[in-house]
């Protein structure tokens, strides 16, 4: 588990082509200070695991499915990928309960300056994705917590501050780029237990209302 506050900015080292999959290395700090083989890390928001880590870096194995579901099939030598540890148990949840479990990827609209190094970020997101996402929810973008400013027609604005600006891959990414999308997992088990509750619930019908003495 996760909070989407990003820990550091890690460097592509290498992405090697596997018959199924390929083995990512990045370059790193600051995450290595207790990572172990086997241990979970976020990069752009997908969960890995981390397969060898090394002084300066770790490997992590990626799955043709992640590679399918996510823009890490992107990642060249030299990209910058937002990284950060699983939570601990005594640690503070700062951003959102984040899984890491990336549900789609969304195009990069335009990242607008607002003035006093704010920034406007508009996302078009996949049309299954929409009825997870409300004005005011959370929703993890390449692994960072943010608050959902406005949702109309399939695009999603948030507002990145200043802090969020600069300690995170934004700024490197351009108009057309494809975003990892994680929705709120609150809002995936409200629309499964509400699922439920209309399968259960008896439909209201004429002859029901009928005996009903209406």
């Amino acid at each position: 588990m996760f909070t989407g506050i990003i820990e550091e900015l890690g460097t592509v080292e290498r992405l090697e082509p596997r018959p199924t999959g390929a083995r990512l290395r990045m370059r790193c700090r600051t995450v290595l200070e207790d990572l172990k083989e086997g241990s979970s890390i976020a990069v752009n928001g997908v969960c890995l695991t981390a397969a060898g880590v090394h002084p300066d870096a770790f490997t992590a194995d990626l799955s043709p499915e992640t590679l399918e579901r996510t823009n890490l099939c992107d990642l060249r030598v030299g990209t910058l990928a937002n990284l950060e540890r699983p939570l601990a148990p005594t640690g503070r949840l700062g951003g959102h309960l984040v899984q890491g479990h990336i549900d789609g990827a969304g195009e990069l609209l335009a990242l607008d300056p607002l003035g006093d190094d704010n920034w406007w970020l508009k996302v078009r997101i996949p049309p299954e994705l929409d009825r997870y996402v409300v004005p005011k929810g959370s929703i993890a973008i390449d692994g960072i917590s943010l608050t959902v400013a406005e949702i109309s027609g399939g695009v999603l604005a948030v507002t990145i501050i200043p802090f969020t600006y600069h300690s995170t891959a934004l700024p490197t990414r351009r108009p057309g780029d494809r975003l990892n999308l994680e929705c709120d997992i609150l809002a995936k088990y409200v629309e499964k237990f509400l699922g439920s509750l209309r399968d259960t619930t008896p439909k209201l019908t004429l002859e029901k209302l009928a005996d009903l003495g209406y």
